[in-house]
């Protein structure tokens, strides 16, 4: 079992709150607060459970200030009124940045017995 700290574990919460509040923000035709909310949330969240010092120097290597411009300029756009814009950009930075980790996810997710089996599919498991 993995053992987490107190900060780890708020910071867990704060997340899964701000993925919840993105997701009902974005169903909710995206209202402005709501995502707003979800967008600190989330970030805030981020930071306990890495650390500030982790989250600083993920979000700013040289190799990914292009990603974390987008990012967190969408959330920037996000917070004065822009809804549309600014969750398009955090899109887009949010590959950018996590796209290392996407092929991990997806191995994770192919031990999984049934979302496995779907994803060991010819068609899909194939790279065409």
């Amino acid at each position: 079992m993995i053992s987490l700290t107190d900060s780890q574990k708020i910071g867990m919460g704060l997340t899964g709150f701000g993925v919840f509040f993105l997701f009902f923000g974005m169903i909710l035709f995206f209202d402005k607060a709501l995502l707003a909310i979800g967008n600190i949330l989330f970030v805030a969240g981020l930071a306990f459970v890495i650390g500030l010092e982790r989250t600083f120097r993920f979000f700013f290597q040289k190799h990914k200030i292009k990603a974390t411009s987008f990012f967190l300029g969408g959330v920037f756009v996000v917070l004065i009124g822009w809804p549309i814009v600014g969750v398009v950009l955090e899109i887009y930075g949010f590959f950018l940045l996590f796209r290392g980790f996407f092929p991990v996810v997806v191995g994770f997710i192919r031990r999984i017995p049934v979302l496995g089996s779907i994803l060991n599919l010819p068609f899909i498991s194939s790279p065409s």
